[in-house]
């Protein structure tokens, strides 16, 4: 009788505490705008082919320049093609460079902090100094020394991106497997004679994953930056794609004169910037117990 109750009073548990955590979500307002900006952002993305008035892609040259109209609500850029169109197909491509890249990042990095931690010794100054050489060097220069040497398609910038950035997930899940290895559970654990790769996956990994997904959160807008900033430069994704660092690049000739073809994807890119950092807060909020138990 007691082994039924027991799963369904933590069955129980755990619904009250998502309950619990999403209303804190909701009486967060900033939390809540950021919530609201990368739900509209993802609807965007998905709707694209049905929002997109025109084919991102198709030139107009006759129309080429044209200011903010009822025709093209963000204007035409230098070949006539419609802004509000590349904006809108250029959060997919946005999105996606920041989930891929953040994947593959925290894939590279949180198991090699998590080795780094528990074994130390030869393995963690190993790994460490690995770490060490790629942090070295800031995210941006990085990834563009990458990207210049890979051809410039989207699916280099996710690759250089991700290399870039695997390093802070590799020392913040180092950080914590050296406190969580010494706890009384692991401690148990190992003198039960659980095995090294049994005591990660089932005692530590999961005391490592709510740091993790605070930090992706917090990284997503800084990885758009990069990929913006790689896309400015020439190392990202290349004309005619419609990324929003290709059309700020390809309207900095216009700047003075043509406004419009540079800010719109200017002001989309600081949109998605702060949702993701909005949100990104309101997630530490949430999943740290800390910040949790400061605020009562």
């Amino acid at each position: 009788m007691n082994e039924a109750v027991a799963p369904t009073a933590t069955v129980a548990a755990q619904r009250t505490q998502r309950r619990r955590m999403l209303s804190r979500a909701l009486a967060n307002p900033l939390t809540l705008a950021g919530l609201l900006i990368i739900t509209l952002l993802l609807l965007v993305a998905a709707a694209a082919p049905w929002l997109a008035p025109y084919d991102p892609i198709r030139t107009d040259v006759p129309h080429r320049l044209e200011g903010p109209s009822a025709r093209h609500l963000f204007g035409t850029d230098q070949l006539g093609r419609d802004i509000l169109s590349r904006i809108i197909y250029g959060t997919r491509i946005s999105l996606r460079i920041a989930i891929l890249a953040a994947v593959i990042a925290t894939v590279i990095g949180a198991p090699l902090g998590l080795i780094s931690g528990y074994f130390r010794g030869r393995v963690d100054d190993l790994l460490m100094r690995l770490t060490d050489m790629f942090m070295a060097f800031p995210r941006l220069i990085l990834a563009m020394a990458i990207a210049a040497a890979l051809r410039p398609t989207l699916e280099n910038v996710i690759i250089a991106i991700s290399l870039a950035a695997w390093p802070a997930y590799a020392r913040l899940a180092r950080s914590v497997t050296l406190g969580l290895r010494e706890e009384n559970f692991v401690e148990a654990a190992r003198a039960l004679g659980a095995s090294p790769m049994r005591i990660l996956a089932r005692h530590i990994a999961p005391g490592v994953i709510s740091p993790v997904v605070i930090q992706v959160s917090l990284d997503m807008g800084g990885i758009i930056l990069t990929a913006a900033g790689l896309g400015f430069i020439g190392f990202g994704a290349q004309p005619p794609t419609p990324e929003w660092g290709v059309m700020i690049s390809e309207g900095r000739t216009y700047i003075t004169d043509q406004w419009w073809v540079s800010t719109f994807p200017g002001i989309a890119i600081s949109l998605f910037v702060l949702g993701f950092n909005l949100l990104g807060d309101g997630i530490r909020d949430i999943l740290d117990p800390r910040l949790r138990s400061a605020r009562g």
